[in-house]
């Protein structure tokens, strides 16, 4: 993939290098507005610094006693929210002059020393795109093979052109936002043995993504203000990670390790994670919660958490994990309706659900079509059901009066006193909730709806057969 297609930022951004606050003044032709907003990149997000009145003198003054931090900011135009970047660091006083009508080719910047090789960078940019589109169609119309070679070559020393102009970039202003932007946004650099065609994609995939962040510095807070490095780390969990919560918890890990600590990017994605996978509807991934939660929250590096937030976090992962996927079930003792104790590790079946149900649960009463329907099926392949009624005490002859209405014909149980703590070691906070465990006990799948058991159950089955008859 080329250079120009990747990095080409058409956008406004400033160099700046310092006196204490900050303050930039706007004067805009052509916009009739009273008010401006200055906003900050926060993540995924915008957060609001301020809105700016226009004055007497017909321009914008943005200031505050406290400099900004440093990173990349919008200048925001209402109602339209047409809108310019800046990158703001150390210098925070300059002025900007801007056409509302054509704000990128009238802007003028005063007070910053990089503007004019910042201006430089980007209409060196607008070129080589402009000709790199036009080489493009030659290409696509070109049909003689030594012609299109010719373009070729060409193509090949624009994207050498813009790759030394980063370079240089990178080299005189080392330090720069800018500079670590452009880091974020470059490719990803392949050894030449595995640019060949016919390279070994495993190889090539381990190496894209272990060295995915090899030129970023995931330290440096001023890419929390960014709009480019988020969609990056994304990028590194959704697509370049197996969607398996052990293999996503190392790349949450390798992410958050090299951040500072103390730092707003470090608490910005802790948090983005933590309430990400504690929201996640995808079955599993709550361990990944549980991982977060373990490794961060419990250790003390999260201190910005309130105490009550910190102990209901706290209290969660460990109502989960002894019920996470790969775990084996928690054995409960319950009673039969002769009166009779079974536990559920006393059941010698291939695989066991275990289904909670309550008598007065709405979405009880409608997984009960499924769950006979999945009893039908199931109850002659290796599959027993293993109900708990959630009702106590004098509660209980409710149960068996709803299992004769409905007609549950497997095995049902109840707890009276609640003597095996079945929903605190099993997290039950609402119901129904099913699991499946295989012949040991462990949990294989849980927290599926009724409707989606036997299609599940299904796959279990399927994929198990395969297995067994690949290892024979």
């Amino acid at each position: 993939m080329r250079l120009l297609t990747i990095v080409f930022f058409c956008f406004f951004q400033i160099f700046a290098f310092a006196k204490d606050g900050y303050k930039i003044n706007l004067d805009v032709d052509n916009f009739d507005r009273d008010s401006v907003i200055l906003a900050a990149y926060y993540g995924n997000s915008n957060l609001i610094v301020d809105t700016f009145a226009r004055n007497n003198k017909g321009t914008f003054v943005m200031e505050g006693e406290e400099s900004l931090e440093g990173g990349m900011y919008l200048i925001i135009f209402p109602p339209q929210n047409t809108f310019l970047e800046l990158i703001i660091d150390k210098e925070q006083h300059f002025s900007i002059e801007c056409d509302y009508n054509d704000i990128i080719s009238s802007i003028k910047i005063k007070g910053s020393n990089e503007s004019g090789a910042l201006y430089d960078y980007i209409q060196f940019l607008s070129n080589k795109k402009k000709e790199a589109e036009k080489l493009a169609k030659e290409n696509e119309k070109e049909v003689d093979p030594a012609k299109k070679e010719k373009i070729e070559q060409k193509r090949d020393k624009l994207d050498k052109e813009v790759t030394n102009y980063f370079e240089n970039i990178k080299l005189k202003y080392p330090n720069s936002i800018n500079s670590a932007i452009i880091k974020v946004a470059e490719p990803i650099e392949m050894p030449e043995h595995l640019k060949k065609e016919g390279a070994d994609e495993l190889e090539r995939y381990y190496y894209y993504k272990k060295n995915y962040f090899n030129k970023i510095d995931l330290s440096d807070d001023r890419m929390l203000r960014s709009n480019f490095l988020f969609k990056r780390i994304e990028y590194y969990v959704d697509k370049l990670t197996p969607q398996n919560p052990d293999s996503i918890a190392q790349s949450i890990d390798n992410i958050l390790m090299p951040m500072n600590k103390e730092g707003d990017m470090f608490k910005y994605y802790l948090v983005h994670f933590l309430n990400r996978y504690a929201k996640s509807k995808i079955v599993g991934m709550d361990a990944v919660y549980v991982h977060i939660v373990n490794e961060y929250y419990a250790k003390g590096m999260a201190p910005w958490t309130d105490e009550e937030t910190l102990k209901k976090i706290l209290e969660n992962a460990k109502g989960l994990e002894p019920v996470l996927i790969g775990k084996t079930a928690p054995d409960i003792r319950m009673k039969k309706r002769d009166g009779s104790a079974i536990t559920l590790h006393e059941i010698d079946s291939d695989y066991t659900v275990l289904y909670i149900w309550d008598t007065d649960c709405g979405h009880c009463k409608k997984a009960s079509p499924f769950m006979i329907e999945f009893n039908e099926k199931f109850k002659d392949k290796g599959v027993k059901l293993f109900a708990v009624c959630d009702e106590y005490r004098d509660e209980v002859s409710k149960c068996w009066e709803t299992i004769d209405e409905r007609g549950y014909d497997w095995l049902n149980v109840v707890d009276p006193f609640m003597q095996s703590r079945y929903k605190s070691r099993y997290y039950i906070k609402s119901t129904p909730q099913i699991f499946i465990l295989d012949k040991d006990k462990k949990i294989l799948v849980k927290r599926i709806g009724a409707e989606q058991l036997g299609d599940v159950m299904e796959q279990i089955i399927q994929r198990d057969q395969e297995n067994l008859k690949n290892n024979n």
